[in-house]
């Protein structure tokens, strides 16, 4: 029998496992916390997270950043701060550092020191960390709810689930929470990939550019109608394309083909400058250079391997002098600088997914507890959840944050209930 149970080992759990334990000793109580994880290896997604340094977390962070309820994020958000994330991380010995991007990283470069100041800090919280747990059911019982696990039966009287989404399953986020949750009559909206890398048809150029990257602008539509637009940058590789922009965007692109819907994906190369822009700007090139060739003129716009292959694409030799590129090919480069519709045949899969987007609807929870309005002493967390963030340690924001909540109020709900006794 313990207090309070956290299902999950990885950014949202351990927040909320320490966070549990440091509100219980604020309060001088003897509480008994639990975290199981079916991995053997405690926090593998966060060794892996932003190449092996670990995005803690972006020195600004709003509702806009995130996609789902943002009423609801605003309020949650509100609770655990970036401030206050910085300094509860300074708490127990990482040090953090903001780079020209507003992303956060420790000073050391390494996920690793970020993950092992979580599990010491969850021991000497007094927690009890259980990997190669791996739950397989959970009832509701007299004293709360009954967990059955690979080893076992454990009883618990608060139960946190921040057992994480769908991404990267190698990690241990096999959508198996979701299960959980619809145990206790939550709902989960359509789950599909985000923050994932996009996969081009064969037929494009990219494989030649593997490697190669610079701003882009990417607007997305949906059966014809725009629903995201957003700059940035875009990295070409093997399969297609990667990179933040692309990443960003990824999540209109897998719901839409998800729901069955049309959905088409245009590039803008030379962000911030209209097409009538560009087409005078071309003309006045000619005027005043007339003999230089079409990629050299191409390349005063973009990187210039790219400016070969779009000439490639749109049958323009690269070669040729400016005067003597007629109005039709010129007219053809400029649709594909301006409105280039690439050519998406499909993602990179959950294996390469950084996060998921859908979950538990945000207004089944109660935003200032993120205890379950289903099922009392029920508390949900992290990926689990109906909110996706964009890329740069947005996400890892939300699992601090709700993980945090969680396990302040499983903690404070002890007391409340006179589930120990009181001594202040």
């Amino acid at each position: 029998m313990v207090d309070v149970a956290i299902i999950g080992g990885g950014a949202a759990g351990l927040a909320a496992a320490i966070s549990a334990g440091d509100h219980i000793v604020d309060l001088h109580q003897a509480v008994r916390i639990c975290l199981l994880d079916g991995a053997r290896t405690l926090g593998a997604k966060i060794l892996v997270s932003g190449g092996g340094r670990c995005n803690v977390t972006h020195d600004v962070v709003t509702p806009k950043d995130f996609f789902g309820n943002r009423h609801i994020v605003r309020n949650v958000l509100a609770a655990f701060s970036v401030e206050q994330t910085i300094a509860w991380f300074t708490s127990f010995g990482v040090e953090l550092k903001r780079e020209e991007t507003g992303k956060m990283f420790p000073t050391t470069d390494k996920a690793r020191t970020v993950l092992n100041a979580l599990l010491a800090r969850a021991r000497d919280s007094g927690v009890t960390l259980c990997p190669d747990h791996r739950v397989t059911e959970i009832t509701r019982s007299e004293s709360g709810f009954e967990i059955q696990h690979n080893s076992g039966v454990l009883h618990a009287a608060r139960l946190i689930l921040a057992t994480g989404g769908r991404s990267l399953p190698k990690t241990g986020s096999d959508g198996f929470g979701y299960r959980l949750a619809r145990s206790f009559g939550h709902h989960v909206t359509s789950t599909v990939p985000a923050l994932v890398p996009l996969v081009l048809d064969r037929s494009m150029f990219h494989a030649t550019l593997s490697g190669l990257s610079h701003d882009v602008e990417l607007t997305t539509l949906v059966d014809g109608r725009e629903v995201d637009q957003r700059t940035g940058s875009l990295l070409w590789t093997h399969f297609g394309i990667s990179g933040p922009v692309v990443m960003d965007a990824s999540r209109f692109w897998t719901l839409a083909t998800n729901r069955g819907t049309r959905v088409d994906l245009y590039g803008h190369f030379v962000p911030g400058r209209s097409a009538d822009e560009l087409k005078d700007w071309f003309v006045r090139q000619t005027v005043e250079h007339p003999k230089r060739s079409l990629v050299r003129t191409l390349s005063l716009l973009v990187p210039d391997r790219f400016a070969e292959s779009l000439c490639g694409s749109c049958s323009c030799d690269p070669l040729k002098i400016l005067a003597q590129v007629s109005r039709t090919d010129r007219n053809r480069l400029l649709s594909a600088l301006t409105r280039f519709r690439f050519p998406v045949e499909g993602h990179r899969g959950w294996n390469f997914a950084e996060v998921t987007a859908g979950g538990v609807p945000l207004e089944e929870i109660d935003y200032r507890t993120m205890e379950s309005k289903l099922t009392s002493g029920l508390y949900l967390a992290g990926e689990l959840l109906d909110c996706d963030g964009r890329i740069g340690g947005f996400n890892f924001q939300w699992a601090w944050t709700t993980g945090w909540l969680a396990g302040r109020s499983a903690a404070r709900s002890l007391l409340a209930e006179d589930a120990l006794p009181r001594s202040l």
